[in-house]
This record gives structure tokens, C-alpha cells and sequence, in this order.
């Protein structure tokens, strides 16, 4: 078996905190894409606690640190977790997908990404959380610890 950590960075894309509990926009971290060969993003949804929200995902990406330039990315350069769905359908979710993962894969050239699900009809409690995964750059021994954080 092989070792699958050491060619890896995982870091925070949405922290759990707080329910959403209207339909404002759960925004990820911006994820710094230099010097890895692949990313996906991953997140896992709580209980949700309403009868008929829906969860809608929009994947940016853009050169400037901060996104100022920021454009939502091509299906081309997405790839889905469902074969014959687009990627930000196929990881859009509903009041029914309690306990649910849901990734994009992430092909693009551009430097820095940023995810954002935002909810419609929701009046309950939405919890999400979840981590991009950066693979392809082997890091130094000494820097295993700090993808931690």
C-alpha cells in the first residue's frame, strides 16, 4: 500500500460553524491553486432542518489573491462527481440530503478558487463543512504537519 498523504495539502474550504438559517451564501476560503497538479473540493452536508430548501453551487476562479477578477469557471474545466451531470448540478443539494458528500474536480489554469453554495427557500438550519484536496506537489517532511491547519 502506498502512502497517500505525502503528495497532498488539505486544506479548510468551509469551516463548520454557525446554521444558515436563511438564504444567505455560504462562501468557501479562496484556495491557492500554484504548484499542484489536481483539487477537488469536497464538502459534507449536517441534518438539515427544512422542508424544502435547495442548494444551488457556483465554482470562481481568477489570477488575484483576493478574486477581484473573479469568473465563474467553465463546465470544460470542472469535472463532476456524477458522469453526464454538470459538476455544479451534480453537486448542488436539497433539504433531503442530510449526512451527504459532494465534490467538484477542479481543472483550470487559473491561480486561486473560490466555492460558493448558495441556499434558496431556506428558513431551517443548514450546516455544511468541507476541505479542498491539492495533490501532485510532494511536500517537504517538515510540512505534512501544517496541512493540518
Amino acid at each position: 500500500m502506498r502512502d497517500g498523504l505525502s503528495t497532498k495539502r488539505i486544506r479548510p474550504l468551509i469551516a463548520p460553524g454557525v446554521a444558515v438559517t436563511d438564504n444567505t451564501a455560504i462562501v468557501s476560503s479562496i484556495i491557492d491553486t500554484q504548484g499542484y497538479d489536481s483539487v477537488t473540493l469536497a464538502f459534507v452536508t449536517g441534518t438539515n432542518a427544512d422542508a424544502d430548501a435547495t442548494v444551488t453551487v457556483l465554482l470562481e476562479e481568477g489570477d488575484n489573491s483576493a478574486l477581484s477578477d473573479n469568473a465563474a469557471v467553465a463546465d470544460a474545466d470542472m469535472v463532476s462527481m456524477t458522469p453526464g451531470t454538470a459538476p455544479e448540478t451534480a453537486a448542488a443539494f436539497t433539504f433531503a440530503d442530510d449526512a451527504e458528500t459532494r465534490a467538484i474536480g477542479y481543472l483550470g489554469s487559473k491561480r486561486y478558487i473560490r466555492l460558493t453554495l448558495t441556499p434558496s427557500a431556506n428558513t431551517g438550519n443548514q450546516y455544511v463543512g468541507g476541505i479542498a484536496i491539492l495533490e501532485g506537489k510532494a511536500p517537504a517532511v517538515n510540512q505534512l504537519a501544517a496541512s493540518a491547519s
